[in-house]
């Protein structure tokens, strides 16, 4: 007589119930990590972009952030669509159908009068309009380009990066357990897709606790 092993039916059934079931418990949680791990890595690659985009500035027209006065060739606009690979401008506020932040209006991001600059690799740059016009971005005690030092011109300018342009899920990096990008102990243990920065002079910095907690960490 000869001997055939092989599995029932009901033990074939059983052992993919249990594959999937670890597999339902386990995929969001990978899913998660790969799309922090995406967004982090897009947000290093658009502040060294725009940090690029200033030095070659500097090297090229000798001004920067600083020397923003919102007439002529100093605009953020000028700056950045001259120096970097911008594929559309709007100057308008985004419409709320087909543009919506999640914790709009905290940690300096709003979606208001803004300009965005579109970039040929999906990355969004958002800042106010009037950026530069009425206070240059630094942070010198001794402002460029005035006669006199107005300490109302002594700031660093703000806006924000959407890594991914308009898809989702369009929501303000914040600090694990809080609703805020601020906290003295802040961890991000699942990077989201927009991310608050300051500008001033040749530096493009993350302007909370969360988004340096992106940057800065393992």
């Amino acid at each position: 007589m000869t001997k055939r092993f092989g599995f029932t039916l009901a033990e074939v059934l059983i052992t993919l119930g249990i594959i999937g079931v670890v597999a339902a418990m386990t995929m969001p949680t990978l899913i998660n990590s790969t799309q922090g791990a995406q967004y982090k890595a897009a947000f290093k690659k658009a502040l060294s972009a725009l940090s690029q985009a200033v030095t070659l500035n500097v090297a090229l027209d000798e001004w920067d952030f600083g020397d923003l006065t919102g007439t002529g060739d100093y605009t953020m606009t000028n700056l950045l669509t001259s120096r970097m690979n911008v594929v559309r401008t709007e100057t308008a506020a985004i419409g709320t159908d087909e543009y919506t932040i999640q914790n709009s209006g905290k940690n300096g991001v709003t979606d208001g009068a803004n300009t965005t600059l579109f970039m040929n690799d999906g990355i969004m740059f958002q800042f106010p309009t009037t950026i530069g016009q009425t206070t240059a971005c630094t942070k010198d005690t001794t402002v460029k380009n005035i006669t006199a030092w107005d300490a109302t011109r002594q700031r660093a300018c703000s806006g924000f990066v959407d890594v991914n342009g308009t898809k989702g899920p369009n929501k303000v990096v914040v600090c694990d357990g809080l609703d805020t990008g601020t906290s003295a102990d802040c961890k991000v243990t699942n990077p989201t897709d927009i991310y608050p920065v300051m500008i001033f002079d040749s530096t493009v910095l993350p302007s909370t606790d969360a988004g340096r907690a992106v940057l800065y960490g393992k």
